[in-house]
């Protein structure tokens, strides 16, 4: 039996493209894995709080000398790390926003980034601590950014999530892209094609 963290980013509720393809891969997952328990989290409905000097302050004091109060502004945090940890696998769709991610995503990211929880840093070195997880992220595009593409380089998405996830310690990071969703209807057709034969591909092999 195996933990499966699910959460979806996009704001646009059941018209995202990235929340239908995710949703794909999890319910494939379950006809595989029926004991596998799936813990969902949908940060368009319960949206995770930007980051406050006050949650700073909280986060940078330690744990035996933080108030109540200071306590309270973590617990949402605290809760997000606790799933991520708990978690053998990882699900995130995540559509592109303006080539990079969703505020709400980026979020997220801010608090399960935790000193003394996801990662260490002593003697000026950094050690994440969330080893041992797999990680899939399933993104919606509106153009193209492979290599071949006019806009090559311009894909600010996928090396912000690696960079972010490999810092915590997560290595085995997969991506699947559905691109080419705002150029028309038949680009549109291929990418989600493209993308729905990766997921099958992927879910008996992940």
């Amino acid at each position: 039996m195996a933990n499966i963290l699910h959460i979806d980013s996009s704001p646009r509720g059941g018209r995202s493209k990235s929340r239908q393809l995710a949703k794909e891969f999890v319910m494939k997952w379950q006809t595989l894995h029926l004991e596998d328990v799936i813990t969902y989290r949908d940060l368009r409905k319960l949206p995770v709080p930007h980051l406050t000097e006050e949650w700073i302050a909280a986060d940078y004091t330690p744990q035996d000398k933080r108030t109540v109060e200071m306590t309270n502004i973590l617990r949402v945090s605290d809760e997000l790390v606790d799933e991520l940890l708990a978690a053998d696998r990882c699900i995130f769709s995540v559509p592109m926003y303006n080539f990079s991610i969703p505020s709400g995503f980026k979020a997220y990211i801010d608090h399960v980034v935790r000193v003394g929880r996801t990662f260490t840093f002593t003697d000026g070195q950094f050690k994440g601590l969330t080893e041992g997880k797999k990680v899939l992220f399933i993104t919606a595009r509106g153009d193209e950014y492979g290599a071949d593409s006019t806009h090559a380089g311009w894909d600010a998405q996928e090396p912000s999530l690696r960079f972010a996830f490999q810092f915590i310690g997560m290595t085995d990071i997969q991506f699947i892209h559905a691109n080419g969703l705002d150029l028309g209807d038949e680009a549109r057709q291929r990418g989600l094609n493209d993308a729905r034969e990766k997921i099958q591909k992927l879910v008996v092999n992940w």
